[in-house]
């Protein structure tokens, strides 16, 4: 029926089949089982070929119902004495094992040894002092008549040697007790006295220490009763374990028999209280035997070791009906019992996994509805990021470009403001003293011919100019001056010098009135860019800056502003920067020349800045 479960049948049908099967089979086994119970004693052969044939007819393994004994749960105890000198004894004693007895194993305790007795091979060596003394003595008497005063083998050389054999005989009767452990001392085999554990000396010799008995430790013994009948008649099998203490020595040797004695009068004890115990049981309550209380059988065992051993525990470990027939009837309604249980807790596992589905499906629609949730409002809140993010980007990109605006606005209009200052501070300058202006001038001239003087052509001349007025060869000075454009005519007329120094005073006072506004903004403590009010339109104001900017003067790609006024009288100034070639030389002679136009140049103020 296991098996068919276990395979995927439906249990209940499996169990309502067993049941029936089991109730026709029992209303047909009342005869049986009569004969059976009365006919035991005809062979146990016939009797298990009988109990194995007809579970096997059934459809069931009778191998499903083994006896402890062929499960190797129980295993029985011997006990044995064993023969050790005095040294090992206490080893001995506390040692127990397992051995192979009879094909089976068996477990083994020593509660008492027999310990070797005195050894003339250990006499021997001081013996043969007294034989070499004896042949010594007699040969020394063959030559000196005095053999007691000879200085090998005279007196002192005999007294030496009994103290050594007395030391020796000694040493051979001192006995140690083991502790836990009492002693019998015979003489001649009869009991001299018993000690206690500690140390013993036999000076006698006929005197010997015969047994030696642990009476502290609680030996275990596991008594096994085979095929023992019920008051049904059905044999049972039941385990005994039990604990004992030899409680008087003198008695466990000399009235129980030693450890042979003892082990035969307890295992038929054992066999005959257990067999008196299973006789008054039912066969269907051996198993209720197990852990039940066993004063009564602890009792009866120590009424008959007392005093000798004392029995201090008693459990029945394990109690089955020895037929195998009987033990299959009696699993049967257990198997059917088990089979319902197994197939209620099927089906409480069905329901159970169907309402967790359920739950499971119903959690599940939950949880995706709350994720779409979440989902959208992720992706608002994203949204609202993005946006939010955008136009904080361009609100302050814009408020980067008017400020960027702004700030490059007054920086052309501050560099427009300090470039005039330098023009008229230039001019001023070149009016109070051209000489220092065309002594530059023709220095630069000079460092420019002698650049290209290495690179100047060969040329051949040959006869004079047209006019006849120069005369035949080359004029190299001339002809470099012609190569970097100079024609040798001055830097400034006197008619320039006339107009640039009639407008000096117009230029100072101009220089002047900057001076103060220059100042000012040198040593203004607040940013170049002034922050713009909360209010202000962020693209809004970019024009305004540039107005400002234009108002202040436009500028061309140098900083210079466009509406500084005319440049008339320059011309010559500009003319010949040219000429010179040199970005050092513009820039002076520019200087210069400027000083007749830095009238033109607007009026700055710091409200046109701003």
């Amino acid at each position: 029926m296991a098996s068919a479960v276990a395979s995927g049948a439906d249990p209940r049908q499996v169990a309502e089949e067993e049941v029936r099967r089991r109730t026709g089979r029992s209303a047909g086994r009342g005869p049986t089982r009569g004969r059976s119970a009365e006919g035991r004693g005809q062979g146990e052969a016939g009797q298990e070929g009988q109990d194995v044939q007809e579970p096997q007819d059934e459809g069931m393994d009778p191998a499903d119902f083994p006896a402890a004994r062929e499960q190797g749960g129980s295993i029985a105890t011997v006990m044995a004495q064993r023969t050790v000198s005095l040294d090992e004894a206490g080893e001995a004693l506390n040692q127990s094992g397992h051995k192979r007895e009879d094909g089976e194993q068996v477990h083994e305790i020593c509660p008492m040894v027999l310990p070797k007795g005195r050894s003339f091979l250990s006499m021997l060596p001081v013996l043969m002092l007294l034989v070499l003394g004896a042949v010594g003595t007699a040969v020394v008497s063959t030559v000196d008549d005095s053999p007691l005063t000879n200085p090998f083998f005279g007196l002192h050389y005999w007294v030496v040697a009994l103290a050594a054999i007395g030391f020796v005989w000694w040493r051979q009767g001192m006995v140690m007790v083991p502790d836990g452990c009492q002693a019998l001392i015979t003489r001649f085999g009869k009991l001299e006295k018993v000690v206690g554990p500690g140390r013993v000396i036999l000076i006698s010799p006929w005197k010997r220490v015969s047994y030696i008995v642990n009476t502290v430790r609680e030996y275990p013994f596991n008594a096994p009763v085979r095929e023992a009948p019920t008051k049904g008649g059905v044999k049972a099998s039941i385990d005994l374990f039990i604990q004992f203490r030899i409680s008087d020595p003198t008695e466990f040797v000399y009235t129980l028999g030693a450890v042979r004695g003892f082990e035969e009068k307890l295992s038929n004890a054992v066999s005959e209280t257990i067999r008196s115990l299973i006789y008054e049981q039912e066969a269907a309550g051996i198993y209720d035997m197990v852990g039940e209380d066993t004063g009564r059988l602890l009792e009866q065992l120590n009424q008959q070791f007392r005093p000798a051993v004392e029995l201090t525990n008693a459990n029945i470990t394990h109690a089955e009906p020895a037929d195998r027939g009987y033990r299959m009837d009696l699993a049967a309604p257990e198997m059917v019992r088990m089979a319902k249980e197994a197939y209620t807790h099927e089906y409480a596992l069905m329901l159970r996994k169907e309402q967790d589905e359920g739950d499971l499906t119903k959690e599940l629609a939950t949880s995706h509805e709350t994720l779409s949730a979440i989902q959208a409002d992720i992706a608002q809140y994203q949204a609202q990021m993005d946006t939010a993010v955008e136009r904080e980007t361009n609100r302050a990109e814009a408020l980067a470009r008017q400020r960027y605006v702004q700030a490059e606005s007054e920086a052309k209009a501050n560099a427009a403001l300090l470039e005039a200052q330098a023009l008229d501070i230039r001019a001023v300058t070149a009016a109070e003293a051209p000489e220092i202006l065309e002594y530059r001038y023709q220095r630069q001239i000079l460092d420019a011919l002698v650049e290209v003087a290495d690179h100047l052509p060969r040329l051949v001349r040959i006869g004079g100019t047209a006019d006849g007025s120069d005369a035949a060869g080359v004029d190299f000075l001339r002809l470099a001056r012609e190569l970097v454009g100079e024609h040798g005519g001055e830097l400034f007329t006197e008619a320039d010098m006339a107009a640039v120094r009639e407008r000096l005073d117009e230029v100072s006072a101009r220089i002047s009135d900057r001076e103060s506004e220059i100042g000012a903004l040198l040593e203004a403590e607040r940013p170049t860019v002034a922050p713009e009010p909360a209010g202000t339109s962020e693209v809004s104001g970019a024009p305004d800056a540039t107005g400002t900017a234009e108002a202040s003067g436009r500028s061309d790609g140098t900083g210079v502003p466009t509406g500084a006024g005319d440049l008339s009288g320059t011309d010559v100034t500009e003319t010949a920067a040219g000429t010179a070639g040199s970005a050092g030389s513009v820039g002076s002679v520019g200087s210069a020349g400027s000083a007749g136009s830095a009238a033109d140049v607007p009026h700055h103020s710091e409200e046109d800045d701003q």
